[in-house]
């Protein structure tokens, strides 16, 4: 076997075996991965290349060195598992860099984290000013997570006390110019009805690049010619602006009739059209 062809066949080999160990055994970005995780990933890569244009180094004793790597991966990540102190000694447990709004030096000297690094990593996660933060820790992957003060957290409606409604995923049913059924099916859409829609916007369904509907039945789709201008759904706002006429008519309606019996009906129909338009609008809001 010629030389060239050897070293294509190795490197494929190497090739496949790292990407069925990453698809086995790496379950989450190379970012976040610890210092010991992405070692291990790394000498494997080194004895993969090695063995690739290495000829001289029998091929049975890189795939030997993959094998226990890979053991010794699953190993280690099964004992992390059942074992706090095993998975402590490993990966590592979050250390406090700020506690109750003070920043602790003492640790941030055994992590060899400056004062630059700290206020940099703050910044990657909107703080500016570290007066904010009331707790924040340092993981074992080295990424920087944080609890800002009550007062500096976002308004929710949760705090507002708010009813917000439920949110659903949106159902891709276009893609790549391509018409996806089982998503149509899923939110209990046909496909007479996606093509209706894209015609009333004046689309072509091989035009469509991304198509999607959402919780609320709205279908918004980019297209693939970038200078059409694409109208925004419009079924919402028009239910909105519905039950705020329907309203407006019955008040005018009271206001127009001398009948008193008939005029107390009408307030009370806008009284109640005013309470349905108050609990459907936080749906009707995009």
């Amino acid at each position: 076997m010629t030389e060239w062809l050897e070293v294509a066949l190795r490197s494929l080999g190497g090739f496949v075996v790292l990407f069925l160990l990453s698809k086995v055994f790496v379950r989450k970005p190379l970012g976040e991965s610890s210092l010991f995780e992405f070692s291990i990933l790394g000498a494997m890569a080194i004895v993969v290349a090695f063995g690739a244009i290495q000829l001289t180094i029998p091929i049975v004793l890189p795939i030997t060195a993959i094998v226990v790597f890979g053991i010794l991966i699953f190993g280690t990540s099964l004992l992390s598992q059942k074992n706090k102190t095993f998975r402590s000694f490993f990966y590592g447990d979050g250390v406090p860099i700020i506690k109750d709004g003070k920043i602790l030096e003492d640790n941030m000297k055994k992590q060899r984290i400056t004062t630059d690094d700290l206020l940099s990593r703050l910044r990657s996660k909107d703080v500016f000013q570290y007066a904010d933060v009331e707790f924040a820790v340092l993981e074992g992957s080295g990424e920087l997570n944080i609890l800002t003060k009550q007062e500096q957290q976002p308004i929710t409606p949760q705090i507002m006390k708010q009813k917000v409604p439920p949110i659903k995923e949106p159902e891709t049913v276009i893609m790549d110019g391509r018409i996806l059924h089982e998503p149509l099916a899923t939110r209990g859409l046909s496909h007479d009805w996606l093509i209706s829609e894209l015609k009333k916007r004046d689309a072509a369904v091989d035009n469509v690049f991304v198509a999607q509907v959402d919780e609320y039945g709205q279908l918004s789709f980019d297209l693939y010619d970038d200078v059409m201008q694409v109208a925004a759904p419009t079924e919402l706002p028009l239910l909105e602006a519905s039950l705020k006429k329907v309203q407006a008519d019955l008040e005018l309606f009271a206001l127009d009739t001398e009948n008193e019996e008939a005029k107390q009906k009408y307030q009370w129909c806008a009284e109640q059209m005013n309470q349905i338009y108050q609990t459907v609008t936080p749906y009707t809001k995009e």
